[in-house]
């Protein structure tokens, strides 16, 4: 069981308001080189022309991994729709490189499409992640083609504009499931969307972000405090997922309710058009 701890931070934004990616090649420990290797080699063996660059993101690149509980988040962008290609592969790649190395906590591969990162007019998170957290590890470096980002309505918008639907994706993808891990799973990725939810209920007014789950979680309850005991029990499943589905089920049908009542309201307000992307 993994306690709650007091890390993460904001992140920093220069004298304009932009936020400043603070990943850095040369923050990466060197025991992750291997791993980075091996990921490359991984997808460019099964699409050696379609991929266009790889990222990772996260803590591993911000020099702030921890053993045994960092993961390994990748971004690979690929000349084709995602969509259109054969990703049977993914999961067991994954696999394989997540038991190779005893240190990481799972390994991500995320996809995505270079149109959708090419696109610079509104906000879009894969573009956003790229500027604000990623580091490229194969290819041509898109990072500095991206425009810059603030904490503003259009970044909280990417947090709360789908949450509704995850939300019930999740309550489906749990009712009648009886698989430990994949409930595991699925717990904490819905408890992550509704932290980091919570934050961006309230970008416009601490123009402020973080990904970190720690200061979101702070962030929200600076100004929900009588939700604070909710949110503090999703960021505990979050990082000590549940297996029993009726337990992650209740938790959605009561506080998950309440905050997608809450986004829906941010959204009258701020994307009353209810806009899949605001522009920058």
């Amino acid at each position: 069981m993994t306690e709650i701890k007091e890390i993460g931070s904001l992140c920093p934004v220069d004298d304009k308001g932009y936020i400043i990616n603070q990943s850095d090649p040369n923050k990466i420990n060197d025991k992750y080189r291997e791993v980075v290797r091996l990921i490359n080699e991984s997808c460019l063996s099964v699409l050696p022309n379609e991929i266009h660059s790889i990222y990772i993101r996260g803590s591993v690149p911000r020099g702030l991994d921890i053993e045994g509980v960092s993961d390994v988040d990748v971004i690979i962008v690929t000349y084709s729709n995602p969509e259109e290609l054969d990703l049977y592969w993914v999961e067991e790649a994954e696999q394989i490189i997540d038991q190779k190395f005893s240190f990481i906590n799972g390994v991500e591969l995320g996809f995505s499409p270079l149109s959708e990162v090419e696109e610079s007019t509104y906000c879009s998170m894969i573009p956003f992640i790229l500027k604000t957290y990623g580091i490229c590890v194969y290819g041509e470096n898109l990072i500095g083609k991206l425009p810059d980002y603030k904490p503003d309505s259009s970044l909280a918008n990417e947090h709360l504009i789908h949450l509704t639907t995850l939300i019930e994706r999740a309550k489906d993808d749990l009712m009648g499931n009886d698989d430990i891990e994949d409930i595991k799973d699925c717990c904490s990725w819905i408890m992550r969307i509704i932290v980091r939810a919570g934050a961006a209920l309230v970008i416009v007014q601490e123009q402020a972000y973080t990904r970190d789950l720690f200061p979101a979680y702070k962030l929200f309850s600076n100004h929900y405090p009588e939700k604070e005991p909710q949110m503090r029990t999703a960021l505990w499943y979050a990082i000590n997922p549940l297996t029993e589905s009726e337990e992650i089920l209740k938790f959605l049908h009561g506080f998950g309710s309440w905050i997608k009542a809450e986004a829906e309201d941010w959204l009258n307000v701020y994307n009353p058009a209810r806009e899949i992307h605001l522009p920058l």
